[in-house]
């Protein structure tokens, strides 16, 4: 398995989930002997300059928009030079180009990974097609049951050519980290906090949040950090100010601390209205954040209501504010759900894990074995 070579394609390398994974599996997949190489159909992005400085070759294949059909030219000329053993494709467009790519440099459909990272709700259509280019590839990669379940059912995809390999964090360095001075966030000590943390978009449910924590009433000053940045934010603002909650709400923008800034908070919130494998929650419960978090696709296969976090159903803003002033006023239960969550997150979604189940997916894929639910 020594030097064998692969080449990850993606739609882009700016800052989000998928990017951010893809960049850790890069890096991580090195010690199993696969020597990797990204490909971004965008321009390379923030990402793609830490996988530089990490020593990852990256190129781009320069896609002037969704339509840039130029791109599977493209794409095939860099495989060609590449010639790599397996191609391993993320996000819907990246998995169409390699499926049409790959075979016009020569590399076969069994040696094309594409991999899915959410439950598809606002562009069914993205459903369609996956469906039928699923049979161009060796398998499909879902990263959470949900996923994989959605796939099935939803873009017909058989089971024998689907894969679940859930995410994973790197939990020891989310447990090592340290908590902030709070003074550091513009809080003040004796301030509970709530925090959420990932992309500003609007299938993040932040309109929900801010509806809720407005009606949040504890008896005690609360603040809302929220941690990340997006095509959102103007909209996020604007909702800020017209629920007057600029002395209880923080835009902190992107952060290289994101693990010190959840060991400083009190409460997690989480209400996205979709997810795949939800990386910053299994971040806040690696961290040991207690966790309210909507009972959606992603969210429940992390989250065992009760147990490792709470779930409230999608769209409740009443209930989304009754989980968080729970947390917030019920100092064992915050702190019994923290400690399972950490336990959990340790147990089932180290990225050292994650990554060697990767591992094994390659040498299955390169052997050609029938596949399996990893």
């Amino acid at each position: 398995m020594n030097g064998t070579r692969i080449t990850y394609v993606i739609t882009d390398l700016d800052v989000g989930g998928v990017p951010l994974h893809l960049a850790r599996l890069a890096h991580a997949i090195r010690e199993f002997g696969f020597l990797p190489r990204v490909v971004s159909l965008a321009p390379i992005g923030a990402i793609g300059e830490r996988l530089v400085a990490a020593g990852i070759s990256i190129e781009s294949c320069y896609a002037r928009g969704p339509s840039d059909v130029g791109v599977i030219a493209r794409l095939s000329r860099l495989l060609c030079r590449h010639r790599p053993s397996l191609v391993h494709a993320f996000l819907f467009h990246a998995n169409l180009a390699a499926c049409l790519a790959a075979p016009l440099a020569g590399i076969s459909s069994r040696r094309v990974i594409c991999e899915i990272q959410t439950v598809e709700i606002e562009r069914p259509w993205h459903l369609t097609v996956g469906g039928m280019t699923h049979r161009m590839c060796a398998c499909v990669v879902g990263n959470s049951p949900s996923v994989v379940e959605h796939l099935r059912q939803r873009a017909h995809m058989a089971a024998s050519r689907l894969c679940c390999i859930s995410g994973g964090v790197d939990v020891a360095a989310i447990q090592s980290a340290q908590p902030l001075p709070r003074a550091e966030l513009g809080v003040d000590d004796d301030c509970a906090i709530v925090l959420w943390v990932g992309r500003l978009d609007p299938v993040k449910g932040l309109d929900e949040l801010l509806a809720a924590f407005r009606i949040v009433d504890t008896g005690r000053r609360t603040m809302l950090l929220l941690v990340g940045d997006g095509p959102y934010r103007p909209r996020v603002e604007s909702m800020i100010r017209e629920y007057g909650l600029g002395n209880r709400v923080r835009l902190l923008g992107r952060r290289s601390d994101v693990a010190e800034v959840m060991k400083t908070a009190d409460v997690f919130a989480f209400p996205s209205r979709t997810e795949g494998m939800p990386n910053a929650l299994l971040e806040a419960m690696a961290a040991g954040l207690a966790a309210v978090a909507t009972d959606v696709a992603g969210c429940r296969d992390v989250v065992v209501d009760g147990e490792t976090g709470l779930l409230v159903p999608g769209g409740d803003v009443g209930a989304l504010t009754a989980a968080m002033r729970r947390l917030l006023v019920d100092d064992g239960l915050r702190r019994a759900l923290g400690a399972r969550a950490a336990r959990h997150a340790g147990a089932q979604y180290s990225f050292h894990r994650c990554v060697t189940r990767y591992a094994a997916l390659y040498d299955r894929v390169l052997r050609e074995v029938p596949l399996r639910v990893i």
